[in-house]
């Protein structure tokens, strides 16, 4: 059993007392950091990077040597290395973002799709987990993650990121069990997938949900939830002590749901109202949120007044992780996630004192 130096993080998921607010920031070694991009011009490109073991450790480490007060560090890759590993030919184009060569739209192309082998077509991912892993010795917890199932499907349907979700959002209304099949693959993928990863020495694992928040209720529930929750069952019975976490975007309206999946800790946008959020679930679930990431283009003395008010909204007591309500932008300078990350360190104490 790992003693970790810093177990304050994992502490607050378990909902057991600690000595502050733990924090960590999503997309925390990301294109705000000088030391990230000079990383990224070694690889040369994003997934060169992405399927460089090293290099993912380099950049995981970054932010975690510029700012000692971060209390995880979260494995650098990309949600949709799974659905590139179902030979779909992801590429990134600049200004555009990711794109697919070869989008899943049809009953053939969803029959053809193969599951990958986590230890074979995604062995670089793995070997990042181990890699990283090594060089934190007992520093801190190292979270994995995965994109959710419909939010994979969405790129996958869609052969990019977009706004509409129209080809999807058709197939959803017009060929609802056809959406089932290419999600059940989806469901089985990426259990393996995070199964692999704490195999391999993550200590907790997160589910992004980007795009459940633009489905109808039904739909939510259908397509986004029941997947994450079929992969939340499968994970704890096969992981019962790695903790589970769950962030659907624009998802506020969904939590008590969420709630029942039987994970750990929820992500909140910054469009729920942390406070209430704790009332919602009560003591199922630790909550992790919930800072505009604009917010951080202010100057530092509003950043610390908006961390003030993130920690009063939740209150006094342990089950709170601090964290934006989204990832961190390109745009924001260094200094100011740092004055973010010192404003929780200085004003978090006083929430944990009985």
């Amino acid at each position: 059993m790992r003693v970790l130096q810093n177990d304050r993080f994992l502490r607050a998921i378990k909902r057991q007392p600690v000595d502050r607010t733990p924090v960590w920031m999503m997309r925390q070694a990301g294109r705000y950091l000088p030391e990230y991009r000079a990383s990224r011009a070694k690889a040369g490109d994003f997934m060169s990077l992405c399927r460089n073991p090293e290099l993912c450790c380099e950049v995981t480490l970054q932010p975690l040597d510029r700012y000692p007060g971060l209390d995880t560090a979260i494995l650098f890759s990309d949600i949709l290395t799974v659905p590139d590993a179902m030979g779909l030919g992801l590429r990134f184009v600049e200004g555009e973002g990711p794109m697919f060569d070869r989008p899943v739209r049809d009953e053939a192309a969803i029959a053809a799709l193969p599951i990958p082998d986590p230890e074979v077509e995604l062995r670089y991912v793995m070997d990042a987990v181990r890699t990283i892993r090594a060089a934190l010795g007992e520093r801190c917890p190292l979270i994995g993650f995965a994109g959710s199932p419909w939010t994979l499907a969405t790129y996958m349907v869609e052969g990019q990121g977009g706004q509409e979700f129209s080809r999807i959002k058709r197939m959803r209304f017009e060929a609802p069990q056809l959406l089932d099949q290419l999600l059940e693959k989806l469901v089985q993928a990426t259990t393996l997938y995070l199964d692999a990863q704490a195999a391999a020495g993550a200590d907790t694992l997160m589910i992004f949900d980007t795009w459940g928040g633009v489905l109808d209720h039904a739909g939510y529930r259908r397509f986004s939830l029941e997947p994450m929750q079929r992969i939340v069952t499968a994970l704890k019975a096969r992981h019962p002590t790695v903790p589970v976490m769950l962030f659907t975007k624009n998802g506020g309206q969904q939590l008590e749901a969420m709630a029942a999946t039987g994970c750990d800790a929820l992500g909140l946008d910054w469009t729920t109202d942390l406070g209430e959020a704790r009332t919602r679930v009560g003591s199922k679930v630790a909550l992790q949120g919930n800072l505009d990431p604009l917010c951080l283009l202010a100057t530092p003395e509003v950043i610390r007044a908006e961390v003030e008010s993130v920690l009063a909204s939740y209150g006094p007591g342990p089950g709170h992780i601090f964290n934006l309500g989204h990832g961190i932008t390109p745009q924001v300078h260094p200094d100011h996630a740092g004055a973010m990350i010192q404003a929780v360190v200085e004003l978090s104490p006083r929430y944990h004192h009985s």
